[in-house]
């Protein structure tokens, strides 16, 4: 069957399921409940076969999705015991994150070991991208501890927190000092660190240890450079590959969690979704909009400017897609090129608005789900956690979620209400992609704004009328 065909397909046989689902839960037909569940199961055929032919892991990821949950409906027994294949998936996923935090940390800190040339503009740079993400991460706890989205019925956590799986992962910790908690964030043997997964102290390591490599004279240097630069390099591969299982790690969880809980935590999903498109649009209210105003930035040109660079990010979930189109958009407004040459690039990795709210939402919705009550200090040391992890990986697909299985796990946390987030994950990173494009666009602008370089009422030449200029200079030299 063609391609085009089997849309019209699939929707029909859905429409079809979702009908005789509702009359059936409604009692308005009297329905054998075999009917139904056939429906279903053929809509999910038909959509199986798209995928196939999309040949798109996202797609195929949401597909999973909603196998794994009519799975988890139809045949809860059978279902709850392929949970194996989601630890399967969690366990491929920690062997990720060591490696890659330490290669992308080194790298994007030794690296840049040339900020003391850029001067004034670098420090101003990382200072504006510390201070951004610090608002992003604030109006991300409030949005999640107002709507408090991750919250399950009682019931439904009271059968999760029996379970002989989830209930050993929420045990109450025993309680620590202030003196604890700080000395726990320093790693005593880098090795034990990895080993037991605290994501926090390997990221103090590869600082301590960039800062250093970068003292070193270039010759030491270089060869080191160039190891963690391949090792990032490998590591981001080695995700791709792994990634590539993510559909069978998401349907036996989402399969797991439905025959053990229901729905509920699906609901709980769309809640998530909800706080943050909500989340984001205030923070672009009311953080990104001030700074552009007090930076004196053309709000309309600027705007005209990044449409296209957001458009492409929001529809690629890539930032990297959007990079080139995005420097060309600032420069055509008036930033000079130097400007946009270091900031832009730097900003990828130290300046993610968006995946910055995003994990600070993510990471309260997992302890919410798990029925864990964080304080207010326990959120902000798991979140700046999270803030640290994620610099310099923000071009890896779903890597942020790589980095939010391996940080709940280091805070004793569940793994499964990350699954579920893994569903809409796809949803979820359209929004957070665009608003870091936006973001590093209005960095951008606005440290050429502090430097005293941005150019009012600059006009970017036409690249056609350069052509014929160009032709017609060759022209009058050949006669």
């Amino acid at each position: 069957m063609k391609f085009s065909r089997l849309v019209p397909l699939v929707l029909l046989l859905a429409l079809v399921a979702l009908v005789l689902t509702v009359l059936q839960a409604y009692n308005v037909v009297a329905l054998p409940a075999a009917v139904p569940t056939t429906a279903r199961w053929l809509a999910l055929a038909a959509l199986t076969a798209y995928a196939a032919q999309r040949r798109s892991l996202t797609f195929w990821i949401v597909v999973s999705m909603f196998v794994g949950a009519e799975l988890g409906n139809d045949m809860p027994a059978v279902a709850q015991k392929l949970k194996v294949l989601s630890d399967i998936f969690l366990r491929l996923v920690k062997t990720i994150i060591a490696p890659l935090v330490f290669a992308t940390l080194v790298v994007g800190i030794a690296g840049h070991a040339n900020l003391k040339q850029v001067g004034k503009m670098g420090v101003k740079a990382l200072v504006y991208f510390e201070v951004v993400t610090t608002f992003a991460l604030f109006i991300g706890l409030a949005a999640i501890n107002l709507t408090k989205a991750g919250r399950l019925d009682p019931a439904v956590l009271a059968a999760a927190q029996a379970s002989d799986t989830i209930g050993e992962t929420i045990a109450a910790a025993p309680k620590q000092s202030a003196a604890d908690i700080i000395l726990h964030i320093f790693p005593e043997n880098i090795a034990k660190s990895i080993a037991e997964g605290q994501v926090l102290q390997v990221v103090v390591f590869a600082i301590i240890f960039a800062i250093g490599l970068a003292m070193v004279h270039t010759r030491h240097r270089r060869p080191m450079l160039e190891f963690t630069e391949s090792l990032g390099e490998v590591m981001f591969k080695f995700t791709n590959v792994v990634m590539f299982f993510a559909p069978i790690g998401v349907g036996g969880a989402m399969a797991y969690t439905v025959g053990k809980m229901g729905f509920e935590p699906l609901k709980n999903a769309l809640y998530l979704l909800l706080t943050l498109y909500g989340a984001l649009i205030v923070f672009v209210l009311v953080v990104l909009l001030p700074i552009a105003l007090l930076a004196r930035i053309p709000i309309k040109r600027f705007v005209q400017a990044i449409a296209e660079p957001v458009s492409i990010a929001f529809a690629t979930t890539s930032s990297e897609a959007a990079l080139p189109r995005a420097m060309e958009a600032m420069e055509s407004i008036g930033v000079p090129r130097r400007i946009v040459a270091f900031v832009m690039p730097t900003g990828y990795s130290f300046n993610l608005d968006g995946t910055t709210l995003y994990l600070s939402l993510a990471a309260v919705f997992v302890a919410q789900a798990a029925g864990v009550d964080l304080s207010f200090g326990q959120q902000l040391v798991m979140v700046f956690t999270l803030m640290l992890t994620s610099k310099g990986v923000a071009g890896v697909p779903r890597a942020s979620l790589v980095i939010l299985l391996a940080t709940v796990a280091s805070f004793s946390l569940p793994s499964w209400p990350v699954f579920i987030i893994l569903g809409i994950d796809a949803l979820m990173d359209m929004a957070r992609t665009a608003v870091n494009v936006i973001g590093n666009c209005l960095a951008t602008a606005v440290i050429a704004r502090w430097e005293g370089e941005f150019v009012d009422n600059y006009v970017a030449p036409d690249p056609v009328d350069d052509l014929a200029e160009a032709d017609s200079t060759l022209a009058q030299t050949a006669h």
